[in-house]
């Protein structure tokens, strides 16, 4: 199996999100943090980004005669390199970004079921909004946001902190004249409406 179908798979881009942020977990505490993933699928799927090298054996502890590894996810294995990115067909893009929204929601849906999930008081938030960008103004606003959000990826628990599940999307959208009659944002406006 290639990396791109490795992590191509929601439950695997789970527990590649519940390690990441330099965070060591035993497949017991995986367990725990995804509990509607059951035991099994969960081993087999840690044994199998285990064994292409994407996790790392972080540490060893004897417990009850047995041995119990605490994994870590290995930031260089896990990702898409640009060149695999490139020769990926329509159809592996479209298996991965339903891959990463299957994901998404089961963790959104987890969020949820936690007690005391309070969306108001943790700034949940889910938004959409149209910019209209020249391909340099969108690489450079890519650059931004990495440099924004690198700035705090070693940021590590602490007191206070929680970690917050970030998700940017970009595509572009079918081209629409900003003044054309027939976009539903102008139809809304009123007669005399800014």
């Amino acid at each position: 199996m290639d990396t791109l179908e490795l992590i191509l798979h929601p439950v695997r881009l789970r527990i590649m999100w519940a390690l990441s942020g330099g965070r060591t977990r035993t497949t017991s505490d995986l367990c725990e943090s995804l509990p509607d993933v059951p035991k099994t699928t969960l081993y087999r799927h840690v044994g199998l980004l285990a064994d292409a090298g994407l996790l790392e054996v972080a540490d060893e502890q004897r417990v009850r005669g047995m041995i119990e590894r605490y994994y870590r996810l290995r930031r260089d294995a896990a990702q898409i390199d640009p060149g695999t990115a490139k020769a990926m067909s329509l159809q592996d893009h479209r298996h991965g970004f339903a891959a990463a929204m299957a994901a998404l929601l089961a963790e959104f849906n987890a969020y949820l079921e936690r007690p005391g999930a309070d969306p108001a008081t943790d700034q949940v938030g889910y938004r959409q909004g149209t910019l209209w960008l020249r391909p340099e103004e969108m690489a450079q606003m890519a650059d931004e946001l990495r440099e924004m959000f690198g700035a705090r990826a070693g940021n590590g628990p602490g007191e206070g902190r929680r970690p917050y599940m970030i998700s940017p999307i970009f595509f572009p959208m079918d081209s629409m004249d900003p003044l054309d009659p027939a976009d539903p944002m102008e139809k809304e406006k009123g007669e005399g409406d800014p």
